[in-house]
């Protein structure tokens, strides 16, 4: 059975590509677009991890991480993705519950290894 993400970028054409990689190295894909979209579906569903950008309409991957945390009590591994990579978002995404933190522009085949890597964490 494929392990299914939750990735949520509101840039078309980078969730377009990460989806393809994620998908080519084996994993299912749910791609949302913004923070409500990701609410409303978390409440239905948990997938096997999460991957979501920073800043994204109506909730910020800062604002869902402190929702899976504290009003799901999820452990589910996130990997916060932004072009906003200031120390202050690192260590906010940290402090919140975050896993892992990668900056804009995201490598593909990079992000698939941090999945990986955060998946078998789990395992």
């Amino acid at each position: 059975m494929k392990k299914q993400i939750l990735l949520a970028e509101d840039d078309a054409m980078l969730a377009s590509l990460l989806n393809y990689r994620l998908e080519k190295g084996g994993y299912e894909v749910v791609l949302k677009n913004d923070g409500k979209e990701v609410k409303e579906w978390l409440n239905q569903s948990l997938p096997d991890i999460i991957v979501s950008d920073i800043m994204m309409p109506y909730f910020s991957g800062i604002e869902l991480v402190d929702y899976i945390r504290n009003d799901l009590k999820s452990t589910i591994p996130i990997i916060l993705i932004s072009s906003a990579s200031n120390e202050e978002n690192v260590l906010s995404a940290f402090e919140m519950g975050a896993n892992d933190f990668i900056s804009k522009p995201v490598s593909p085949s990079e992000l698939l290894v941090r999945v990986s890597r955060e998946i078998s964490r789990v395992n």
